[in-house]
């Protein structure tokens, strides 16, 4: 597998989980003060997702230039 792959993949599902959640917030039966503290409360755990995965990665990275350098 290539290096390029893996963020296709990445950017692949990113999109599909936000087309999701907009399709699911229209059809959704509240309020629209309801639904702007929802997607907010969504895009905070999105957040908090998004920097935990690139720590992650950040980590893999890291170790694999490490092991490469001895």
């Amino acid at each position: 597998m290539n290096k390029d792959s893996g963020a296709g993949f990445f950017t692949g599902l990113m999109v599909g989980a936000l087309i999701g959640v907009v399709v699911g917030f229209l059809y959704a039966p509240q309020s629209g003060s309801e639904t702007r503290q929802i997607v907010k409360e969504k895009a905070a755990s999105l957040k908090e997702k998004a920097s935990s995965t690139v720590g992650k990665v950040k980590d893999v990275v890291q170790s694999r230039i490490a092991r490469e350098g001895e």
